[in-house]
């Protein structure tokens, strides 16, 4: 119960920064029937503007889109050179966009970066890349300050090594993240580790790259060979010709290095691929092949078409089913992007561990369906009327102007590629979307990657038929995980729960708890919240959770009724919240589980966080939840509860428990570990107080 009152408490927190936006959207008109959807209308001519253009001699192209209503301007460098593999010294494309910006031979770190804020722009750099934006009045200052920073960088060993600290506390904060795990080892078994696209940033790659590496790195591939500027808004061409003439014309090109990228190739027969996170309380689950998509291929815009239809939208075939009709996860998506060397079509969502094989059934299924089954009519012109919505209000920006003019040059599209845009959209048949589903969505060669918790996922996953092959969260083969070991017959729920009570402190002295008070501290986007909570016997409780000094959110129970205040907003407490407060019979809830109503029972022996625990099933109320509790110590290790989402799909609540310390001769949990919105929330207990008498008119 403790738990569900600390999730509520951190995800009103959440709540309340997003309240705010709930109004400005209710002031539509209701002449008109929002069930019956507008017919789409014919798709509107397109006249892009055609930006200007000049060559400097070493090599930049240069692309001027004039834009006068508003007084600002933008630039944007990008060099397109072939992917880079870094193998050992993976992470120094990273870390040399993390030095550029950090001084020039002309102007220190510290003075070029108060200029900037002076003139209230902005620049930013990348490995290969560069971009300000500014007032029109102050681009040229700017600009110059820009490309001060791209073509005449100092790197210092200090800048250096703040940033290999933040490279690595950034590793470190993904290691449990299922979604950061999967992204890595999809990529790996996709590709390869020995593929560009393939290789990832490691502890160890990143410590041990040398101020030299980057210098090598810089000197090596930032060149003017396949560098394209774009410059946008309330210019001048002709002083934009100067401007750029002045500040990079002495930017040397050189050859760039050749490297040869390995070819990739899908599995033989479709397979599973599995990754075990034991501490996970939802799954990625990815549909993954590869194959050949450029831009200027003929199939381009009917696969466009095909994708939004399969995984695109709300509406797509993968959302409808794994959301809609099944309340599997809050979103499923398909993409096929096109590249120049080797393109990814891909499939995922994320879906609670208890139906990774239902939804791997029914992604399955949808790609069956695209690929045998014709879309109808409705649906294929509903999306292209999507698509020319979109690319009508995309070609009122100025910059996609730009970024247009820059695909025709990096890519070597005809002139009129988006000019047509919307009449190969408007082209696509019926057939053309079966066929090139065909050929693009992979279903017979593909790999299923689950991410995901080994002992709740795998039993059902081994049923479906599929190879399955094990790795681990680098992408190195390894074996199955273990699964639950069996609980010896003599071993009873009732044993795991005395051992529990002899383990804490003793089942007497839990029992003559009359009240507490507990005081913890957390982080939250890096603000300190402090939630204080007093208990009495049996069921009385007050929390406030306060935020820099203010009480952002109370909730008061008396025994009888109880209510939750926000922000000053007070309100009558939920009904399922008041029956559940009600029920409670005393301040250690496990105490009452044998005499409730709660069934109970033992499901294996598993491992959390590295021990063995007892995995103890408790049901009550058409309610379910799970108690590890540590075979060799007794302790409660961790719990998992199951609740309603924001959308009204079941989400799991996982809780973990660790750095027991005695208080009064009792064991108490002093870091308390849960997830909210998606992130882990790391509870510190600060202070704890038993037996003490409370003011009256605490709990009112």
């Amino acid at each position: 119960m403790k738990t569900k009152i600390l999730y509520l408490a951190i995800l009103s927190l959440f709540v309340m920064s997003c309240s705010t936006t709930q109004t400005g959207n209710q002031t539509m008109s209701n002449k008109f029937d929002r069930n019956i959807q507008p017919k789409p209308g014919p798709a509107p001519k397109i006249n892009l503007g055609q930006p200007q253009t000049f060559t400097l001699e070493n090599g930049l192209k240069v692309l001027v889109v004039e834009n006068h209503k508003l007084p600002r301007a933008s630039a944007t460098l990008t060099i397109d050179n072939k992917p880079l593999f870094e193998g050992e010294k993976a992470g120094m494309s990273q870390l040399l966009g993390s030095l550029l910006g950090s001084g020039t031979t002309s102007i220190s770190k510290d003075d070029f970066n108060e200029k900037v804020d002076f003139l209230g722009a902005r620049i930013f750099y990348g490995s290969q890349s560069a971009r300000m934006s500014s007032l029109s009045k102050f681009f040229p200052e700017v600009f110059a300050l820009m490309a001060d920073g791209a073509l005449n960088p100092v790197f210092v060993q200090e800048e250096l090594d703040k940033e290999v600290a933040k490279a690595v506390d950034g590793i470190k904060s993904g290691e449990k993240s299922v979604q950061s795990i999967a992204a890595r080892v999809e990529n790996v078994l996709t590709y390869g580790r020995n593929h560009p696209y393939g290789e990832f940033n490691s502890i160890e790659s990143v410590k041990t790259l040398q101020l030299q590496d980057i210098k090598n790195l810089y000197n090596s591939y930032y060149k003017p060979n396949n560098a394209y500027l774009v410059v946008v808004g309330d210019v001048n061409f002709e002083e934009i010709r100067n401007l750029v003439t002045k500040n990079f014309s002495g930017w040397k090109k050189s050859e760039l290095p050749n490297y040869d990228m390995p070819v990739v190739s899908n599995v033989a027969q479709t397979e599973i691929n599995f990754i075990d996170m034991p501490n996970a309380s939802q799954s990625q689950v990815s549909v993954i092949s590869t194959t050949n998509l450029k831009m200027s291929d003929p199939d381009y815009h009917a696969v466009l078409v095909a994708n939004q239809i399969l995984g695109g939208d709300f509406n797509s075939y993968l959302n409808m089913n794994l959301r809609e009709a099944h309340g599997f996860t809050y979103g499923a998506r398909s993409s096929l992007r096109p590249d120049k060397y080797i393109s990814k079509f891909k499939t995922s969502t994320q879906v609670r561990n208890a139906v990774v094989d239902s939804t791997v059934v029914e992604t399955l299924k949808e790609l069956n369906r695209i690929r045998t089954e014709k879309v109808t009519a409705e649906n294929l012109k509903n999306v292209k009327a999507g698509y020319a919505g979109k690319f009508v209000m995309a070609v009122e920006k100025p910059e996609t102007v730009a970024r247009y003019a820059l695909n025709i040059e990096k890519y070597d599209l005809p002139a009129d590629f988006y000019g047509s845009y919307l009449e190969k959209i408007n082209a696509v048949s019926i057939d053309d979307v079966q066929r090139v589903a065909q050929k693009y969505f992979n279903k017979d060669n593909a790999r299923i990657v689950v991410t995901s918790k080994g002992i709740d996922a795998l039993p059902a996953l081994e049923k479906l038929g599929h190879k399955i092959n094990y790795f681990d969260k680098e992408g190195n083969p390894t074996t199955k995980p273990k699964m639950p070991g069996i609980v010896s017959s003599d071993i009873t729920p009732n044993k795991v729960l005395d051992a529990y009570f002899k383990a804490i402190g003793g089942k007497d002295k839990l029992e003559a708890l009359k009240t507490m008070e507990q005081t913890y501290e957390m982080l939250m986007q890096g603000m300190t919240l402090t939630q204080n909570m007093k208990m009495q016997n049996p069921n009385k409780m007050m929390m406030e959770t306060s935020m820099m000094g203010q009480v952002a959110f109370k909730m008061v129970f008396d025994g009888t009724e109880g209510y939750m205040e926000q922000m000053g907003a007070k309100q009558p407490m939920p009904e399922e919240q008041l029956a559940t407060m009600k029920a409670k019979k005393g301040l250690i809830d496990e105490l009452y589980l044998i005499t409730d109503g709660s069934k109970l029972s033992l499901d294996g022996i598993v491992p959390v966080n590295g021990k063995d625990a007892y995995k103890m099933l408790i049901s009550k109320d058409d309610k379910q939840s799970v108690k590890y509790f540590e075979v060799a110590t007794g302790l409660l290790l961790k719990e998992e509860k199951t609740d309603k989402g924001p959308d009204g799909s079941d989400m799991t609540i996982p809780t973990s428990f660790s750095e027991y310390k005695a208080v009064d001769g009792i064991l108490f949990p002093h870091k308390i570990t849960t997830k909210a919105m998606g992130q882990d929330m790391e509870m510190i207990l600060k202070r704890i107080e038993l037996n003490n008498a409370f003011l009256e008119g605490t709990f009112k």
